[in-house]
């Protein structure tokens, strides 16, 4: 579904970035089955709310960036990798996350970032970006059949791999 969507945006050069080395994992099926490139912002927390970023390993230079995470609060992660990410060249930066569970300090910083846009789902419930673009994707219709799934004892993990005809 949020390849999908991705797909849709008709990025020409797209890569893919984890901001930290725990989603690299994530980040990788992502720019497998989008056929973009594959970056990690190298980061090291100063404090339980403060983060340093240090380095990006892959190329972003002149490139459109899907920066992927699975959860954000305070946004200062994605906000401190993606000005990483705009200093090395990258020309558009858009965060898609699973769960955006926003305090006001995550709206005040992405409106201040060179985050472009948030993408996310309605895992949890979405506040307004306050002028922020905030793009929230249903997943009813994924939950719906994953139930369904459950009740016929089949696979649910089969519904989040992506076939060899959705890849690119």
């Amino acid at each position: 579904m949020v390849i999908r969507h991705l797909r849709d945006k008709g990025f020409s050069s797209p890569v893919v970035v984890s901001p930290d080395v725990g989603g690299l994992k994530m980040a990788d099926a992502y720019s497998q089955a989008l056929g973009a490139g594959l970056a990690i912002v190298a980061k090291r927390r100063k404090s339980a709310t403060e983060i340093e970023a240090l380095n990006v390993i892959g190329e972003v230079e002149g490139r459109e960036v899907i920066m992927v995470d699975d959860l954000t609060e305070t946004a200062g992660t994605l906000c401190s990798a993606a000005k990483i990410l705009h200093e090395r060249g990258a020309t558009k930066i858009i965060a898609c996350v699973s769960h955006a569970v926003l305090s006001d300090l995550a709206i005040e910083r992405l409106k201040k970032s060179f985050v472009s846009e948030l993408i996310t789902t309605n895992s949890v419930p979405v506040r307004s970006g306050d002028g922020f673009p905030i793009t929230t994707l249903c997943i009813a219709e994924l939950l719906g059949e994953a139930i369904l799934r459950i009740h016929d004892d089949e696979s649910v993990s089969s519904l989040f791999k992506i076939s060899e005809t959705e890849k690119v």
